[in-house]
């Protein structure tokens, strides 16, 4: 058993903990790849910027706003984020065969692991901006195959990340006080985004048992992401009360909180988009009901935690070095565009649309920076060198 202590610099890259172990094998295992290679810190985490370029697609898609041009910008973004997507793949795949007794570290390492939650995120995003873009290109008949299969893809390792990565936690480690954390929210996570883009595909299954039984798993894993993600939000609201600010290679993690609010108000919205086509009228119409009494005072939670990120990162900016937990600055606020956009979509109100117009235009501001800083570390080598 480990306990789990931040010390400062640490992150979600390297993480920085101190095992006090009781015998030496259950201490966290640090990765030591073979010298040279060029991929040898690559880690899960990674996927985040597929998730990152991909939520702006999405969002584009949908916005309130469409300006001449904007839909053909999504459509490159999303080609990117599945160039990114297939590149990572590869590039993890051959990660394992090379090197798996790194890779494996990382579901030893009690940061690390969390973010076993990216990858399924990473493959339903790029499916779902299949679907709304990729048609176009590819046809819409490739498009929805393709989206099933990440989408399938993705549930089921969502599902096992929500599942084991808790067990694991429970089981292999014990934790500070202090130890709570937004990447806390990535393995439970998955299954809430598994809502929001499958109710995408319930227009595309089969009539009847089919089409009801898709909508209900839906339902399902809503209901479950939703509860794990309240409790652990919960703790990281007392971590940061009882004990300040993260260090500071760690405080662009308050920011995944947004992920979970900002999706779970666009899974509610979506699911009741959808509902009569799967369920009987007065069903779909309490799902309606509830997309609004849910999804409203959910997206005033995440607008009050969006100010907090804010200020909680004007405040440390000057002792933050960037490192990939900065990702988080992104899909998390994308949800937040998709939350407002079908909120505006079921109300008509003009406060969601302006919302989702200034949250995409800081959405965008936010990539290109992260994005600029990625690329030069990944160039530079800084990134893909694992803490020794």
């Amino acid at each position: 058993m480990t306990t789990l202590t931040f010390r400062p610099g640490a992150d979600a890259q390297s993480p920085a903990v101190e095992s006090r172990a009781a015998a030496p094998s259950s201490g966290v295992v640090r990765p030591q790849p073979a010298p040279g290679h060029a991929l040898r810190g690559l880690a899960p985490n990674w996927f985040a910027v597929v998730m990152g370029t991909g939520i702006i697609a999405n969002a584009a898609a949908t916005l309130p706003l469409q300006f001449p041009g904007l839909r053909g910008l999504a459509t490159a973004v999303w080609a990117l984020a599945a160039l990114l997507l297939i590149g990572l793949s590869v590039a993890w795949a051959a990660h394992w065969r090379r090197h798996p007794e790194v890779a494996r570290s990382h579901g030893a390492n009690p940061v690390m692991m969390q973010f076993y939650g990216a990858p399924p995120m990473a493959l339903m995003t790029v499916g779902l901006g299949t679907l709304l873009l990729g048609g176009e290109v590819i046809g819409i008949s490739a498009a929805v195959a393709v989206d099933w299969v990440l989408w399938s893809t993705g549930t089921v390792l969502g599902l096992i990340s929500a599942c084991a990565i808790p067990f694991r936690m429970i089981t292999r480690h014990n934790f500070d006080a202090d130890a709570a954390f937004g990447g806390w929210l990535m393995p439970v996570v998955p299954p809430m985004v598994s809502a929001a883009t499958g109710a995408m595909l319930i227009p595309h299954t089969p009539a009847g048992q089919p089409r009801m039984t898709l909508f209900f798993a839906c339902l399902a894993m809503f209901g479950l992401s939703l509860i794990a993600a309240f409790i652990t939000i919960t703790m990281i609201w007392s971590r940061l009360l009882h004990h300040g600010l993260p260090a500071a290679g760690m405080v662009a993690t308050v920011w995944i909180v947004l992920g979970p609010l900002g999706q779970s108000v666009t899974a509610a919205g979506q699911l009741a988009t959808v509902a009569d086509t799967a369920l009987p009228a007065r069903e779909a119409a309490g799902l309606d009901v509830f997309a609004l009494l849910f999804g409203v005072p959910t997206w005033g939670f995440a607008m009050l935690w969006l100010g907090i990120a804010i200020a909680v990162t004007v405040h440390a900016r000057k002792s933050m070095s960037f490192n990939m937990t900065w990702w988080g600055f992104t899909f998390p606020l994308g949800t937040c565009v998709t939350g407002s956009t079908v909120l505006y979509a079921h109300t008509g109100a003009a406060l969601f649309a302006v919302a989702a117009v200034a949250l995409f235009a800081l959405l965008v501001a936010a990539w290109a920076a992260v994005a600029a800083r990625t690329l030069h570390g990944a160039v530079h080598g800084n990134l893909l060198r694992p803490a020794h």
